[in-house]
């Protein structure tokens, strides 16, 4: 039975790649933190330091996996823009790799972010966009795909970077515009707001999930974005929340400020994976009503 590795198992996106992944029936070694509880038990969950070079070469050589699913980075919220542990990613990534083509690894896929382009652009496109990263963040992120080219240069094995756009669904981390809104508006308080005149594109957890595994299974290589492609405004889908629930009277467009440099396109090119035969399973208003009802059942019970 073929066998994949999954770091940042429990996390946000984790959690659903391992879903689609268990489905499929295949062997799963999941990693997470130290400190993080194990998820899905039809996995086989690891604990351990992914930054400790030594510990992560060990766990390589004895499960010896033949695909990897690396999705593990800093993501504490508020934080991870400016934190000077992104530095110490780039190189774990790196090593990460290099142990898995050590121990027989042959394909992987790694976790991007748009956080990767010039945003003064809007538009991304992967050929044409300048990669221009304005953040800690995106610029360590953005370093680690450059490595990620040597490597399969040098080594010949695929890697495929699936660059991220606003992800949004059941588990999101709290503090981002729509867990805020929903946890607002589900308990009847105020949901304040920027402008929300700001372009996005939107895409469900779960799509991000089959996208990435997609790459994976077809063995892709280099950059792809992974997006609905479609821009929506902030304010429309903040709109649709407060309607199906009925309280757009607690909207509060413009009681916060928008982020200091906070473009007002921010939008992706999905034709190079698209060109693959992945689709999006969700629209916009499946994967909010999805997104709010998991809200509301969790608000129910804590």
């Amino acid at each position: 039975m073929s066998s994949v590795l999954v770091t940042g198992a429990g996390g946000f996106v984790g959690r659903y790649v391992l879903q689609e992944l268990l489905a499929k029936g295949l062997q799963v070694h999941a990693v997470q933190g130290l400190n993080s509880a194990a998820g899905d038990p039809r996995a086989q969950w690891h604990r351990l330091d992914l930054l400790d070079g030594v510990v992560v070469s060990a766990l390589l050589a004895k499960l010896r996996p033949q695909q990897l699913v690396h999705l593990a980075w800093c993501a504490k919220p508020g934080s991870y823009w400016t934190s000077a542990e992104n530095l110490l990613w780039v190189r774990a990534t790196l090593e990460l790799l290099e142990a898995f083509h050590r121990h027989g690894g042959e394909a992987a896929v790694i976790a991007g972010t748009c956080a990767e382009y010039d945003w003064r652009y809007g538009y991304c496109q992967e050929a044409l966009t300048p990669l221009q990263p304005a953040t800690v963040y995106g610029r360590c992120k953005n370093a680690a795909r450059e490595l990620t080219e040597v490597f399969t240069q040098v080594h010949g094995m695929p890697v495929a970077w699936g660059r991220i756009f606003q992800v949004y669904g059941p588990h999101e981390p709290a503090g981002r515009l729509l867990p805020a809104t929903c946890q607002a508006l589900v308990r009847g308080q105020e949901a304040r707001c920027s402008h929300g005149q700001q372009l996005r594109d939107f895409i469900h957890v779960q799509d991000v999930a089959s996208a990435l595994l997609h790459l994976l299974e077809v063995r892709a290589c280099g950059a792809f974005n992974i997006a609905s492609g479609q821009p929506t405004r902030l304010q429309t889908v903040v709109e649709y929340l407060a309607s199906q629930l009925g309280r757009q009277e607690l909207l509060r467009f413009g009681a916060i400020a928008a982020p200091a440099g906070d473009p007002p396109l921010l939008v992706a090119d999905v034709q190079k994976l698209t060109s693959l035969g992945w689709q999006a399973q969700l629209d916009l208003h499946s994967g909010l009503d999805d997104t709010l009802a998991w809200w509301q059942s969790s608000l129910q019970h804590n």
